[in-house]
C-alpha cells in the first residue's frame, strides 16, 4: 500500500506494524505449499524474491519510467531476512504451529532492522526554509503527488515526526 510506496510515509509506527502483517500471508502460503508438496524448506524465500523482483519492475517502469519519481522515494521494503528466518524455523522444527508463532514473530521483529540501511539516511534531520524536517519529508514536500485530500502529505511545521514520539503543533 501507500506506506510501502513512499519513503516519506515509511514512518516508525504505522509502516513497521502494517506492512509485515499484510506481507506475511503470501510467503506463508507458498511456504506451506512447497513444504507439503515437495518438503522444500525455502518456499517463503522464493516467494519473497519473486515479489521483490515484481516490485522493482513496477517501481522502475511505473514510478521512474512514467512519472520520473526518484527511485529512493519509492523503493520497496526488504523482506528477505524475514523470509529466511521463516524458512529456517520451518526447516528446523517441521511444525506449522511453531513456525506460525515463532517464525511469524521473527518475521515481524526483523522487518524494521532489515530495512534500516535504506531508511536511516532518509531520517537525517535538516533545516529547510526555517523548518526542521527529515530528508524523507523534504522529498515528499518537493515531489507532490496527486490524490484525494486524505492522501495529500502535509508537512508539520516545527516538528520532526520520525524522531519524536507524537506530532505536536
Amino acid at each position: 500500500g501507500d506506506w510501502d510506496f513512499w519513503s516519506d510515509w515509511k514512518d516508525r509506527r504505522l509502516w513497521v506494524t502494517v506492512t509485515p502483517i499484510v506481507l506475511v500471508t503470501f510467503p506463508a502460503a507458498i511456504q506451506a505449499w512447497a513444504w507439503e508438496k515437495f518438503r522444500n524448506p525455502w518456499g517463503a524465500t522464493i516467494a519473497v524474491l519473486a515479489l521483490l523482483f515484481g516490485e522493482w519492475v513496477n517501481r522502475y517502469f511505473n514510478f521512474w519510467g512514467w512519472t520520473y519519481f526518484p527511485i529512493n522515494l519509492v523503493f520497496p521494503a526488504i523482506l528477505v531476512p524475514g523470509a529466511i528466518l521463516l524458512d529456517t524455523f520451518l526447516m528446523l522444527s517441521g511444525s506449522y504451529l511453531f513456525t506460525a508463532i515463532v517464525g511469524g514473530m521473527a518475521w515481524g521483529l526483523i522487518f524494521y532492522p532489515g530495512n534500516w540501511p535504506m531508511i536511516a539516511p532518509l531520517h537525517v534531520p535538516v533545516e529547510y526554509n526555517g523548518m526542521l524536517m527529515s530528508i524523507a519529508d523534504i522529498q515528499g514536500y518537493n515531489y507532490v503527488r496527486t490524490g484525494t485530500p486524505e492522501y495529500i502529505r502535509m508537512v508539520e511545521k516545527g516538528t520532526l515526526r520520525t524522531f519524536g514520539k507524537d506530532v505536536a503543533p
